[in-house]
């Protein structure tokens, strides 16, 4: 379950970045490669601050 939500929230973020970099300004892509950088990051170490926001509250595995 955490999982999916991970990747849920972090396909949310990206679309909401991309769409707010066209419709209001292009430095909103920053935010879509700070989440990719993320994605990146936990792929090599296995550690995601948002895996253990959701464990604080309470979403099982």
């Amino acid at each position: 379950m955490k999982q999916r939500l991970i990747r849920g929230i972090a396909g949310t973020f990206v679309l909401t970045s991309v769409l707010l970099s066209i419709y209001v300004h292009q430095n909103w892509l920053w935010l879509a490669g700070f989440v990719g950088a993320n994605l990146l990051q936990y792929s090599f170490t296995n550690w995601c601050l948002l895996e253990k926001i959701l464990t604080k509250l309470g979403v099982k595995n």
